[in-house]
């Protein structure tokens, strides 16, 4: 059985230009699958800063991001996955998420 890094072999020129086709345009679907879970994830921003508003509770919570960290972590090397790259979108997500909280807090007052 051939791993999923094993490096393929072409036949020909056709066989390769058709998979960088094929690899391109699933990759086009991922980015916009993507696009929809990033909207998903931070239209959820409203129920977070409401259900914080009302517990008193601030924006950021360390201990929240720090759990998310270590459970990216794990899924990085579960995965094979460079974990300092990750956490960085992670971080980016996070600051999505957070921006949104504040401007769904300040249109309340």
């Amino acid at each position: 059985m051939k791993s999923e890094n094993e490096i393929k072999s072409f036949n020909n020129k056709q066989e390769a230009e058709d998979l960088l086709k094929k690899s391109r345009n699933r990759i086009d679907e991922i980015d916009n699958e993507l696009f929809s879970l990033i909207s998903q994830r931070t239209s959820l921003a409203k129920d977070i800063a409401l259900s914080k508003k009302y517990l008193g509770m601030p924006i950021y919570d360390k201990s929240r991001e720090d759990a998310i960290h270590e459970k990216i972590d794990g899924l990085c090397e579960e995965f094979d996955l460079d974990t300092e790259i990750i956490d960085q979108i992670i971080d980016m997500l996070t600051i999505l998420n957070k921006n949104e909280q504040n401007k769904i807090l300040k249109e309340e007052c």
